[in-house]
């Protein structure tokens, strides 16, 4: 099947999904992190379905895998700041959220680098 829109892309699909996810996650942080921890969460997951869509729409190559490289950037990000609320007991690990990060991740690393995953 010819991709004909970025909502085709599994890996958008998976990190749509994902940002959903956070979002009902980081309702629950103690408002003391509304301006903080929650809404770096947010950006950072909000920026990966976009930066996937963004490259998509671009339709150069180069400017593709650049803005996927951004997109793997956000994840790393993301996790990160997961890692922390849970250590900080804000919330409890997730395991949707979890199989989430490792699947769009390795989609993400899958397409930047398309030689050393066949």
């Amino acid at each position: 099947m010819k991709t004909k829109s970025f909502k085709d892309l599994i890996a958008w699909q998976k990190a749509y999904r994902l940002v959903l996810e956070i979002y009902k996650i980081t309702k629950d942080l103690p408002k003391s992190e509304t301006y903080g921890l929650a809404q770096q969460m947010r950006r950072a997951a909000v920026s990966l379905p976009s930066n996937i869509a963004e490259g998509y729409g671009r339709r150069h190559k180069a400017e593709y895998r650049q803005f996927l490289s951004m997109a793997y950037g956000s994840l790393a990000e993301l996790e990160t700041q997961y890692l922390l609320a849970i250590d900080l007991e804000y919330i409890k690990s997730n395991e949707v959220i979890e199989n989430l990060l490792k699947e769009v991740g390795g989609m993400l690393y899958r397409m930047l680098n398309p030689k050393t995953s066949e």
